[in-house]
């Protein structure tokens, strides 16, 4: 196994983590939270490092990131383990997977040939996504320091559990900071995902500050997170802290995994969320997994001219030149 970074060694081969907020103290012979990060005497091992699970050529719309090099591919790769525990998990046979039971299953991929596959596939960067890549921490930072220096983007898909001093250790190499606020409540964190809301919100801001570009999903689970209320209040502390330019995706739930017990959202629920954010001064709000893909366009903030086109994962720039809308001149918040 590979030797983890970011963990303090205490009395008795006692090992505690400093990766993620839950900052587990782990005994020897056990793992963390995380199910992936293992004390062996004393020594802390990153038991999937070099090992995945999937690997794909994404559009970088998939994230979803729809204001970071619009339009090109993103090499994807996922392994095991989270350090939440979702009841609504849509990757669960991954995140849920134990290392004793799947780990053998695992492909292995040193990071020089992640990178050159990137390269060969002609795409634009590398995704750590599928399950969480904070836990795989020593992987990503080796992989993404080559691909950054060949000319790759670097893209996390996270739920923004990460520690400041990992997240700082990471910030030479990342770029693009795709994080999940699944609630605007501790109540909902607590119990539906075993974690708390605060740390997500101070890593963001964090990864803000350190220059990552930002963009938030939510998913708006039926009688759980979508009061005109609750929503409200997470736009506002994304307008002020994160900036009216920051993009955020409200995507429709669909039962899953062990959240069965409620219908998928309706889609006028969503039409109201985007246009609650729209009214509170969100520049760009866009809506997922719905049937219309006019809220998946990008619009001019000033004129409203479309300005890329989206139809599934399908895009098409149409009035923009550089960051500049082409019909009137406004700076768009977006990386090419």
């Amino acid at each position: 196994m590979h030797e983890a970074r970011q963990y303090t060694k205490l009395e008795n081969n006692i090992v505690k983590c400093s990766l993620c907020n839950h900052r587990c103290r782990i005994q020897p012979g056990t793992h963390g939270i995380c199910g992936v990060r293992w004390n062996e005497n004393g020594i802390l091992h990153a038991a999937t490092y070099g090992k995945i699970s999937a690997e794909a050529i994404d559009p970088i719309e998939k994230k979803p990131l729809f204001h970071y090099l619009p339009g090109t591919l993103s090499y994807s790769l996922g392994s095991i383990g989270c350090n939440f525990h979702c009841e609504h998990c849509q990757n669960w046979h991954i995140s849920r997977a134990a290392y004793e039971e799947a780990g053998s299953s695992l492909r292995s991929l040193p990071p020089e040939e992640g990178v050159a596959r990137a390269i060969d596939n002609r795409c634009a960067s590398i995704s750590w996504t599928y399950n969480e890549p904070v836990i795989w921490h020593e992987y990503p930072l080796d992989m993404g320091t080559i691909g950054r220096a060949e000319g790759l983007g670097t893209v996390y898909v996270t739920n923004g559990y990460i520690t400041e001093e990992a997240l700082r250790e990471l910030s030479p190499m990342l770029q693009a900071y795709r994080v999940d606020i699944k609630a605007f409540g501790d109540e909902f964190y607590k119990k539906i995902c075993g974690a708390r809301l605060q740390p997500v919100l101070d890593s963001t801001i964090v990864a803000k500050e350190l220059g990552m570009h930002i963009e938030t999903v939510t998913l708006a689970i039926p009688g759980h997170n979508d009061s005109p209320e609750e929503l409200g209040r997470l736009i506002r502390w994304v307008v002020e802290n994160l900036g009216p330019d920051t993009p955020m995706h409200f995507s429709a739930f669909h039962p899953d995994y062990r959240m069965t017990d409620r219908g998928a959202t309706p889609f006028g629920t969503l039409e109201k969320i985007y246009e609650l954010a729209k009214r509170l001064g969100l520049r760009y709000p866009y809506l997922g997994n719905v049937r219309s893909s006019r809220y998946e366009n990008t619009y001019c903030p000033s004129c409203g001219a479309t300005l890329i086109e989206r139809q599934g994962f399908a895009t098409r720039i149409l009035l923009l030149d550089g960051m500049q809308c082409r019909k009137c001149g406004e700076k768009i918040a977006i990386v090419r």
